[in-house]
């Protein structure tokens, strides 16, 4: 056990070298990983939303082709029509949920926005 705890932290060191060498070439100070486009906070959360409504809604249309295919394959079998039919509902509870959270934050940010000034 204690081979592989040493082995385990040599490794560590090894791999964490490159990042301790890259760290003393960027010219000191933080520098901001993320896009200049989302330097601000009603960017950086407008942007969060626009990347979880473009991920969240490809996903929603399959769920809602996997409710239609329940729908079909029931062929009137009332516990399955059920499980259909709850299905579809949380599959439409699931896009009004991204989509009214879209909503939202987009018009709390422009609120926002209005307030304090587009440069702040």
């Amino acid at each position: 056990m204690k081979n592989r705890n040493l082995f385990v932290y040599a490794l560590t060191l090894l791999l964490s070298l490159p990042l301790i060498a890259a760290a003393q070439t960027t010219g000191g100070g933080i520098q901001n990983p993320l896009n200049s486009q989302y330097s601000s906070i009603p960017n950086f959360i407008a942007g969060v939303l626009r990347a979880m409504v473009q991920i969240g809604l490809p996903i929603v249309a399959l769920f809602l082709l996997l409710a239609g295919y329940k729908f079909i394959s029931a062929q009137g079998n009332s516990e399955k029509l059920a499980s259909a039919r709850e299905n579809f509902v949380y599959v439409i509870i699931g896009a009004l949920l991204i989509l009214g959270a879209w909503v939202l934050a987009t018009l709390i940010g422009n609120t926002v926005t209005q307030i304090v000034g587009p440069g702040t």
